[in-house]
């Protein structure tokens, strides 16, 4: 028999958790000393102590757990749970994640705010491109990113398991519709006479007249240069056109760094 401190020491809880467990009836001692009430545990009690603390930490609420210890959970029950709470942890860590670097992302735009811009910016046409394209939807801005990218894995593997060479700028473009829902469509460049399944291909069309900036990094900071191409879209007396047909092209993208990005914004005018 264990006084309450050498167990607490043991089950690896303190001895005011043994106390508030015994108190709520999950885990009363092997004996109680009828003159001094100092309580006594026995090394039998152990698996209902890791039990009850898996459970706990599982977020279980202390008034669930008493009936699921009662119900003698067997260990294989537990590690289902364990790995369900694992993947539920591990998807609000992901969520958590994302949103914290929308955060920073919006850090940066704001910070910014007081800054001259360092981008040129110029006015020229866009050529119509014929272009075999993959399209994605994402259910709001903030989900635009991974969108794009399982869209450009997809065509890049169906189109060099086609024997197509990925030898021009890739493109992204993207429509909004008013409830926020984004289609995002990746594309490269191909020949007039190309055909394959699960890609579609379309012509982008000519643009007579188109605000153009280069925006240098990765793309998680890719908003800011959105946003100042707009800014001088307006300082200069000049009104955005049709959204759907603004592109990006991806000039330079070495996979190793992506701080030395190239891309081109091209967001045509009325």
């Amino acid at each position: 028999m264990f006084t309450i401190g050498d167990f607490a020491r043991l089950a690896g809880v303190s001895v005011r958790m043994l106390r508030h467990y015994d108190g709520l009836g999950l885990l009363t001692p092997e004996e109680v000393d009828p003159f001094t009430g100092y309580r006594r545990y026995s090394a039998a009690q152990l698996p209902r102590v890791n039990r009850l603390v898996v459970l706990k930490d599982l977020g279980f609420r202390l008034d669930q757990i008493g009936p699921i210890l009662d119900a003698a959970v067997s260990t294989e029950e537990l590690r289902g749970m364990l790995r369900l709470r694992h993947a539920e942890l591990s998807a609000q860590i992901a969520a958590d994640a994302e949103r914290l670097r929308r955060v920073e992302q919006r850090l940066r735009l704001i910070e910014k705010e007081s800054h001259m811009s360092e981008h040129e910016f110029t006015i020229t046409s866009l050529p119509a491109v014929r272009v075999a394209t993959v399209a994605a939807t994402a259910e709001s801005a903030e989900l635009i990113g991974p969108a794009i990218q399982g869209a450009f894995a997809e065509l890049s593997t169906t189109l060099t398991r086609a024997g197509i060479a990925l030898n021009q700028a890739a493109i992204a473009t993207y429509g909004f519709d008013d409830g926020g829902v984004v289609t995002v469509r990746a594309a490269f460049p191909v020949g007039s006479d190309v055909q394959v399944d699960g890609v579609e291909v379309l012509d982008l069309p000519h643009v007579e007249r188109a605000a153009v900036t280069t925006h240098i990094g990765a793309m998680d900071t890719i908003a800011a240069t959105w946003q100042a191409l707009g800014e001088w879209i307006e300082a200069v007396g000049e009104q955005p056109g049709d959204g759907s047909l603004a592109r990006e092209v991806y000039r330079v993208m070495p996979m190793d760094d992506p701080a030395s990005w190239v891309t081109e914004i091209q967001w045509p005018l009325r």
